[in-house]
């Protein structure tokens, strides 16, 4: 959210896509005011991380998605505690024999934000523990 609050602030991001081994140092030194990492592993091009960051920060732009609220409820934002997201459900309530859980068919709000935030606490535990605060346990 850091680099979207300077995009807002600013009105403009230039994205960079390095080929193969990336740009010429000389330019880097140049025109380069900040760097972004989208992983830890090689890619032939910078053009997919681009294409990553640029969703990333439009979809937290006021007006972009049709509910904003939305996005304030995903993965790795304050209302999840910076861990991940629960797993979510549509319609059939049973496909294939997996059935949506009945807490989500209650109707009860406050039941299924309960089950929602500590699906997703399980998961921040079981998937990215480097997420958790040792503290919180």
């Amino acid at each position: 959210l850091e680099l979207l609050d300077d995009v807002l602030a600013k009105g403009e991001l230039i994205l960079i896509c390095g080929r193969y081994k990336g740009i010429d140092e000389r330019a880097r030194e140049l025109v380069v005011t900040r760097e972004v990492s989208i992983g830890d592993y090689v890619l032939s091009g910078g053009e997919l991380p681009a294409l990553v960051i640029a969703d990333a920060l439009v979809r937290r732009i006021e007006g972009v998605l049709h509910n904003g609220d939305s996005a304030d409820n995903d993965s790795f934002t304050a209302s999840r505690g910076g861990g991940l997201d629960c797993q979510w459900y549509t319609k059939p309530p049973v496909y294939r024999g997996l059935e949506v859980p009945e807490v989500l068919l209650s109707g009860h709000h406050g039941n299924i934000e309960k089950w929602r935030a500590e699906q997703a606490a399980g998961r921040t535990r079981s998937r990215r523990p480097d997420l958790v605060d040792p503290d919180s346990e």
